[in-house]
């Protein structure tokens, strides 16, 4: 196949609705630069990859950035509870890792404001130095097939938001050795 006859099925119309392959980034427009760029590097354990005291490029993964932070000087501050993102997420590999990450920053001062068992992930919720929300969150089935079952069930339609939790607890649950299916099921 020549390299026109492959371009031109590739542009046919009968190929349907493409999708994104991923989530590339995420830019943040703050008053606060410095702040910001600390806090998600302390955060989400990222690296700078470029900044010029104005645009940071930060990374924690194998994409060169996941994550920008421009600051713009003078910004006005952002109102309470207007349209807009809510939040974004980022998952962990494993109730573990999501955990000493809580002891971590809990260990830096950064609280959530909100923890809770959806059913399908166990979240942590924090505000950033803007206010903003940002969901740490592990994935509790094996497959997003299993999510996607769970969540058109009826166990979901009556409770789409979950359970709060103490992430204490869960921590003392955790190190006790409870199995992870009793810890991460939502009750």
């Amino acid at each position: 196949m020549s390299i026109q006859e492959d371009r031109k099925r590739k542009l046919a119309e009968n190929r349907g609705r493409i999708v994104p392959r991923k989530l590339a980034h995420v830019v943040r427009r703050t008053p606060r630069f410095e702040e910001m760029v600390r806090w998600y590097c302390t955060v989400l354990g990222a690296e700078v990859v470029h900044s010029n005291g104005m645009l940071a490029f930060l990374t924690y993964d194998d994409e060169h950035h996941r994550l920008a932070i421009a600051g713009v000087p003078g910004l006005a501050e952002q109102p309470g509870m207007t349209a807009g993102t809510d939040h974004i997420a980022f998952t962990f590999a494993d109730l573990g890792d999501l955990l000493q990450t809580f002891l971590r920053l809990k260990g830096e001062g950064i609280e959530p404001y909100w923890c809770v068992n959806h059913g399908p992930t166990i979240s942590i919720y924090y505000k950033d130095p803007d206010g903003s929300g940002v969901e740490l969150q592990v994935d509790t089935m094996p497959s997003g097939e299993a999510i996607d079952h769970w969540m058109r069930s009826g166990e979901f339609d009556a409770n789409p938001i979950g359970i709060v939790f103490d992430p204490e607890d869960l921590i003392r649950r955790y190190e006790a050795g409870e199995p992870l299916e009793k810890l991460t099921t939502r009750p």
